[in-house]
């Protein structure tokens, strides 16, 4: 295997935490311009992921080379572009569920999504979140941001504990399709009311989204995006599983 694309090794591993990296706005710039240096392959990603170094400041994210997509009948191509507009999404709510991520065109193996890569428990997951009973406010939003994104594959192990107990949302590439795709683990609160500040948030996004949404998701799901917030809205509770697959696999 090329050296460029071993997995890291675990001594290489150098999560951002908040006591130990710049402030989120300055990662958010230094994704934008660092340079970035692969330090090997992800490998429990099913399209090739990088783990990068960034800039010479010692931070990390995660790289997603729009060359290491595999083909899917019913996603186009570019799925690091939906990467990015989840967080562009979850930015503009207000929730800051998704770790800062950008659009490079300059990565090693061409036009790609960045994460920032976060330090994280990754024994933790939502199954275990939910279980221990004190995020379900977090989760609760978790879930409505799956439901409005249309996140088709919200497995357990895409919920993160940072050491700071603060919870992230990571793997956004099947998200936003234009039709009904929801799949996930997160069903606890199906038939519950959306808690009102969540609502509140929605409902200020409901008439018209960002700019820089329209440049990452086409007119078809950008539409089916303003219908899915304006129906969670309207209805005030979390949808129950449909019959169509309602579960992404492996659930972890």
């Amino acid at each position: 295997m090329p050296e460029d694309e071993r997995p890291p090794a675990t001594g290489h591993l150098n999560g951002w935490s908040p006591a130990a990296g710049p402030d989120l706005g300055e990662a958010l710039a230094e994704l934008t311009a660092g340079e970035l240096t692969i330090e090997g392959r992800l490998p429990w990603s099913s399209n090739l992921t990088f783990l990068v170094s960034v800039g010479d400041g010692g931070m990390q994210a995660v790289y997603k080379p729009l060359r290491g997509e595999r083909p899917l009948w019913d996603f186009p191509g570019g799925l690091y572009r939906r990467e990015v507009a989840a967080y562009v999404l979850s930015e503009v709510l207000g929730w800051g569920l998704v770790p800062p991520t950008v659009a490079r065109d300059d990565g090693p193996f061409g036009e790609g999504s960045v994460q920032l890569f976060v330090e994280a428990d990754f024994e933790q997951h939502y199954f275990t979140l939910v279980e221990e009973g004190r995020f379900g406010g977090t989760l609760r939003t978790v879930c409505a941001f799956d439901v409005v994104a249309n996140n088709a594959d919200r497995k357990s192990g895409h919920v993160l504990r940072g050491v700071d107990d603060r919870l992230w949302g990571i793997d956004h590439g099947l998200c936003f399709h234009p039709s009904p795709k929801l799949r996930t683990v997160i069903w606890d609160f199906a038939g519950d009311q959306i808690p009102g500040a969540v609502l509140a948030d929605l409902e200020g996004l409901a008439g018209d989204l960002p700019d820089e949404l329209g440049r990452l998701l086409s007119v078809p799901e950008r539409q089916a995006l303003l219908h899915r917030i304006a129906g969670l809205v309207r209805s005030g509770e979390f949808p129950e599983p449909g019959s169509d697959r309602p579960y992404p696999w492996p659930l972890v």
